[in-house]
């Protein structure tokens, strides 16, 4: 059962007021992803939780500053809007569904992925490290498409006698 919509409303405002369009309904997704099929997308599946508010908006808002920006970027609010979330999710097809995550498309195949276990834990300023890659990258002329998305590789390489589950805020 989706939150009453003022106590979302100012989770949604957090990205509409840096242009990330809305889409809350199925037809808005499939429109999307028919003009998604030139050029670049950063999907962001937004949430209510603590890791949404506290590192994936932020990083959004961070990510701004970079020079190489996608095409668009749109937003569906899992939990809240669930028909539009499920159907942008029916498009990630092989991709666990998280959230908050967000999805680089290219040409409308998704050529990055920042799942929830790549958000919580880490710094905005982190998370918005891994979109300027992904922007650098992916949203360029003559940018390959890999044969499935690359992911960030966070908490991969851990300090020595640090359990593999640490992740550093940084």
């Amino acid at each position: 059962m989706p939150y009453p919509e003022p106590l979302v409303a100012p989770m949604r405002e957090e990205l509409t007021r840096l242009g990330v369009r809305e889409l809350r309904t199925t037809e808005a997704v499939d429109s999307l992803i028919d003009e998604a099929q030139s050029g670049t997308t950063l999907a962001i599946v937004n949430s209510v939780c603590g890791c949404a508010a506290a590192n994936a908006r932020p990083a959004v808002a961070l990510a701004q500053n970079v020079d190489v920006q996608p095409d668009r970027t749109v937003t569906v609010f899992a939990g809240q809007d669930l028909e539009a979330t499920a159907r942008l999710r029916e498009y990630l097809a092989g991709i666990q569904p998280s959230s908050p995550s967000m999805f680089l498309l290219k040409d409308g195949d998704p050529v990055y992925a920042i799942e929830r276990r790549h958000i919580e834990g880490r710094s905005a300023s982190a998370i918005a490290a891994d979109l300027k890659s992904a922007y650098e990258t992916y949203c360029v002329e003559d940018a390959e498409t890999p044969d499935e998305p690359a992911r960030p590789d966070a908490g991969t390489s851990q300090a020595p006698g640090l359990p593999n589950t640490f992740r550093s805020i940084m």
